[in-house]
C-alpha cells in the first residue's frame, strides 16, 4: 500500500499600500521650512526701515558687537532705539523730539522744551516761564507737566547707553532766609534725576547732578528773565565728540575771549548793581 503523500500549501503574502520609502520626504520637508522661514525674514527687512536694515546687517558683519556705530550695545533695548548710533546726536535729537510730540498737553509747553547738539552732547533744556511751568514758584516741587515731559525723555534715553548729566539753573533773584538759589537749583536737578529714574533711566547712567544757581545764565542781558530757570539734560557722546561740534565750542571759547578782552578794557567802570526782586 502506497503512502500517502501530505498536502503541499502555497502561502503568497499580499502587500498593500506604497510599503516603507525611508525618512528622504522629513529632509526635503525639513528644507522647504527653512526656504519658507527665510523667505519671510528677508520681506520683513524689506519692509523695516534702514536703521533697522543696517542694525541686521552690523550684527552679521560684527557677531561680537563691538562695533558701537551700528545700533547701540546695551543690551535688551528693543524698538526703533537699537538703530540710534549712539554718537549721531541729530538723529536722537529727532527720535526725542517725535515722543514729546505724542505726548498729551506738549503743543502748550513746546516753546520752553529746547534742544541743541552740543560739544557735550545732546542738551535738552526745560526753560520755566512766568508761572512757573515744570516747577512751584521758588520749590523743586514738579508740576505735571514736568513729570509728564521728563517721564518722556526717559522712556527714551534710558534705551541707550550714554551717559547723562542733569543740570539746574535759577536767575538772579534773591531769596530770603537761609535757602538760596544754590539749594534751589541743586534740589530741582535731584527731582528732575529721581522722575527720570522711575521712568526708565537706569541708576548707573546718571553720571552728575549739578547745581549751578544764577552763574550759567542764558539771558546774560536780563539776569531776571524767567528762561534763565531751567533744568538741562545732557546725553553725552559715548566717544569723542564729531569734529564740527569741537569747531563749534572752539568759536564759542573764542567769542568768550572777546569779551574777557571787552570786559578787561571796562574793568575800572563801576556796574550797575541789579535791583532784587521776588519769586522763582
Amino acid at each position: 500500500m502506497a503512502e500517502e503523500q501530505p498536502p503541499i500549501y502555497i502561502i503568497k503574502k499580499i502587500v498593500k499600500g506604497g510599503g516603507h520609502h525611508g525618512g528622504a520626504w522629513k529632509v526635503a520637508y525639513a528644507d522647504f521650512v527653512t526656504a519658507m522661514m527665510a523667505f519671510f525674514m528677508v520681506l520683513w527687512l524689506l519692509s523695516s526701515s534702514e536703521e533697522v536694515q543696517k542694525s541686521v546687517g552690523g550684527y552679521f558683519s560684527d557677531p561680537e558687537g563691538s562695533g558701537k556705530m551700528i545700533g547701540t550695545t546695551q543690551s535688551g533695548a528693543g524698538g526703533e532705539s537699537i538703530s540710534i548710533a549712539a554718537n549721531d546726536m541729530d538723529k536722537l535729537k529727532d527720535k526725542l523730539e517725535q515722543a514729546m510730540k505724542e505726548t498729551p498737553q506738549f503743543q502748550k509747553v513746546k516753546e520752553q522744551v529746547k534742544m541743541i547738539v552740543t560739544g557735550e552732547g545732546l542738551r535738552v533744556e526745560l526753560l520755566e516761564s512766568d508761572v512757573g511751568t515744570f516747577f512751584e514758584s521758588g520749590s523743586p516741587a514738579p508740576t505735571e507737566k514736568a513729570t509728564m515731559l521728563l517721564g518722556t525723555l526717559a522712556q527714551e534715553i534710558g534705551k541707550l547707553p550714554n551717559k547723562v548729566f542733569i543740570e539746574g539753573h535759577t536767575d538772579a533773584k534773591p531769596f530770603t532766609g537761609d535757602y538760596g538759589n544754590w539749594e534751589l537749583s541743586s534740589d530741582r536737578a535731584n527731582t528732575a534725576r529721581r522722575v527720570m529714574q522711575m521712568y526708565g533711566v537706569r541708576q548707573d547712567q546718571v553720571a552728575q547732578v549739578r547745581g549751578f544757581s544764577d552763574q550759567s545764565l542764558r539771558v546774560a542781558d536780563n539776569p531776571a528773565d524767567p528762561s534763565n530757570r531751567r533744568i538741562s539734560i545732557i546725553i553725552k557722546y559715548l566717544d569723542a565728540p564729531p569734529a564740527k561740534a569741537k569747531k563749534a565750542d572752539e568759536k564759542k571759547d573764542a567769542g568768550h575771549g572777546e569779551h574777557k578782552a571787552e570786559e578787561k578794557k571796562d574793568e575800572h567802570a563801576k556796574p550797575e548793581p541789579a535791583k532784587p526782586a521776588a519769586g522763582h
